[in-house]
């Protein structure tokens, strides 16, 4: 397998596979996908995947400059417990109206999607350690060497990797919409225990010192991409 297709696929299985679980992004898209359409849905997946390029590209040639901005990353994990507060409560508002198509408040705006999923991917601190993490690995493998060609393949194939995690939400919440009477009602309920949920373990680890900041820490005696 020539060398830039073998990182592209790298790219693109782990960044699939880590859309799969429960987030505030890929659930987001779902809402999105159910209540108004599945093109604003994958707009929105489109502008969260172009920003969670854009970070991974920074941190493969600016992971010291990053791991130095401690106090943002702190403020940008309270941001992201107050939007995932709000998801949950306009989850639990919509999900009390009893014709079932009451909308998120968070998402009953007129922003486009595109710009909403950039918004909500930027200020979600989260994937910038999962980054560090996999591309210090590929990097040690010697997988991943630090050219350009090979960067550009490794975040291509993360792109589409994400657009296909959140896919699998968007088209997975839109058949069970339309095979469960009523379903968008209890949707809305267990989307907002999920984002509940999310919210009690972000606090948790805001408040235990276990959020960005520790994880940014423990790759501190990593080698910086360049230095591989």
């Amino acid at each position: 397998m020539p060398k830039l297709l073998r990182i592209f696929c790298w790219g693109l299985v782990i960044s699939f596979l880590g859309s799969l679980p429960l987030g505030t992004l890929n659930i987001a898209a779902m809402q999105i996908g159910i209540q108004e359409s599945i093109k604003d849905a994958i707009y929105f997946s489109f502008g969260s995947l172009l920003v969670e390029m854009i970070y991974v590209r920074i941190s493969l040639v600016g992971i010291d400059w990053v791991r130095k901005q401690e106090k943002l990353m702190r403020i940008m994990e309270w941001i992201t417990l107050a939007i995932i507060l709000a998801l949950a409560v306009g989850s639990f508002i919509a999900a009390t109206k009893h014709s079932g198509e009451a909308k998120n408040v968070m998402l009953n705006n007129n922003m486009h999607r595109f710009l909403l999923g950039m918004l909500m991917c930027a200020i979600n601190p989260v994937q910038i350690p999962f980054w560090f993490g996999w591309s210090t690995v590929l990097f040690t493998k010697k997988i991943l060497e630090p050219k350009n060609s090979q960067y550009n393949s490794y975040i291509v194939g993360i792109g589409i990797g994400t657009l296909l995690g959140n896919c699998v939400f968007i088209f997975g919440g839109k058949w069970l919409v339309q095979k469960i009477a009523n379903s968008q009602q209890y949707l809305n309920w267990v989307i907002g225990g999920i984002f509940a949920l999310t919210a009690i373990i972000q606090l948790i680890k805001i408040l235990r010192h276990k959020g960005i900041e520790e994880k940014l820490h423990n790759i501190e005696g990593q080698h910086h991409p360049e230095q591989v």
